[in-house]
C-alpha cells in the first residue's frame, strides 16, 4: 500500500531542514525480522538541531514514531502513518572522557561496549549482549547478563515533540524493568555512561564470554527480534513458553525458536501478522497453562494490512 505523499508540503514548511525526508519508504529492510509496510514519511535528521527544528515546525496532528536499528521491533504490514524518525550518521559519535563514555543514540550497543573496553573502562560490558542501538537501550532500559542501562547511565539527551532539547538525569528517566517513565514523545539523541577503571584484558575476556553465551543459546543468525516477552516477576518467560508446549510452534512462516523459545523467527516469507499472531498464540497458551499473562517486550508499531 502507499500513503498520501506528505513530503512536498513538509519541505515547503521547512526551508531550513537539512536531513532527508523520504515518502512511502519501505521499513522491512530496516528491521531484523525483515517484515512490515512502509513509513508514510521517513526522516533522517542531520543532528540534534535539525531534529529539533523539524519537530518544532511539524504540525502537531502528525504522528511521530522513532525507530532504531530495528532489532526489537515489529512493523505491521500496513505500515506506519505519519513520520518515522531514524537517527543516522549525525548520531554515531562516541567520546571517552575519563571513565565516562558519551555516545550518540544511533550507535550500536556493542560499539559502546568495545569503546569502553579499549579505554579500560569496566561496567559497560553488558552492552555487548544487547542487540540494537543506544536509543533503544534507553527507551527499554535494555539489559543483559546481570546489568541494565539504569546501572550505568549518568544522563540522556533528548528532543521533545515541540522541538525542545532536554537533558534527563538517571533519576529523571524513571527506569523500571525493560521500561522507562520518560515521556513517550521524547526522541533520545545522546547518552552518557559512567564506568570504573578496569583492565582491558579482563574486560575483553568478559565480553568474549557474553558473545559465546549468546551464540550458544540464542538464534542470533536468524531473522529474529530478540527476546519477545518480558520475564514475569520471579519467572522466566522461556520456561513458561516451553512448559506450555510452544517450542517450535508455527504460524505461517513464523516460528517459536527451537534453540530459545522466547525468540520468534521469520523462516522466510513471513508477514508481520504471522509473527504477531504467533506471539499472541503463545501468550494465550501460556495463560491457559500457567495463569501467567506474558507482556510483550518487542515493540509493535503501525497498522495491520487493510
Amino acid at each position: 500500500m502507499a500513503f498520501p505523499d506528505m513530503v512536498p508540503a513538509l519541505r515547503a514548511q521547512m526551508s531550513k531542514l537539512r536531513g532527508r525526508l523520504l515518502p512511502n519508504q519501505p521499513l522491512a529492510e530496516l528491521t531484523w525480522f525483515r517484515v512490515g509496510g512502509p513509513a508514510q514519511v521517513l526522516f533522517m535528521p542531520e543532528d540534534d538541531a535539525d531534529l529539533a527544528y523539524f519537530l518544532g515546525v511539524l504540525p502537531t496532528d502528525v504522528a511521530v514514531t522513532a525507530v532504531g536499528l530495528g532489532s526489537n521491533l515489529i512493523v505491521r504490514d500496513g505500515g506506519v502513518p505519519g513520520v518515522v524518525v531514524r537517527l543516522g550518521r549525525g548520531f554515531n559519535e562516541i567520546k571517552v572522557e575519563g571513565t565516562r563514555v558519551r555516545a550518540g543514540c544511533g550507535v550500536p550497543d556493542v560499539k559502546v561496549a568495545r569503546a569502553a573496553q579499549e579505554a579500560g573502562i569496566a561496567g559497560l560490558s553488558f552492552l555487548r549482549g544487547i542487540p540494537g542501538a543506544i536509543g533503544g537501550a534507553l527507551r527499554m532500559n535494555g539489559g543483559a547478563y546481570g546489568r541494565e542501562t539504569k546501572d550505568a547511565l549518568e544522563s540522556a539527551r533528548a528532543v521533545d515533540r515541540r522541538g525542545n532539547i532536554r537533558v534527563l538525569s538517571n533519576a529523571e528517566m524513571g527506569f523500571h524493568y525493560r521500561h522507562t517513565d520518560a515521556p513517550e514523545d521524547l526522541i533520545f539523541t545522546q547518552a552518557t555512561f559512567v564506568g570504573t577503571t578496569g583492565d582491558r584484558t579482563v574486560i575483553a575476556a568478559e565480553m568474549d564470554k557474553i558473545t559465546e553465551a549468546r551464540e550458544a543459546t540464542q538464534p542470533i543468525k536468524s531473522r529474529t527480534g530478540g527476546s519477545t516477552f518480558k520475564n514475569p516477576p520471579g519467572q522466566k518467560a522461556w520456561q513458561l513458553i516451553d512448559a506450555a508446549g510452544c517450542r517450535g510452534l508455527k504460524v505461517g512462516q513464523a516460528q517459536v525458536s527451537e534453540m530459545h523459545c522466547n525468540f520468534l523467527i521469520n523462516l522466510g516469507g513471513s508477514t508481520a501478522a504471522d509473527i504477531e499472531n504467533l506471539g499472541e498464540t503463545v501468550r494465550e497458551r501460556v495463560k491457559a497453562a500457567s495463569g501467567t499473562t506474558l507482556e510483550w517486550e518487542i515493540k509493535r508499531i503501525g497498522t495491520p494490512a487493510g
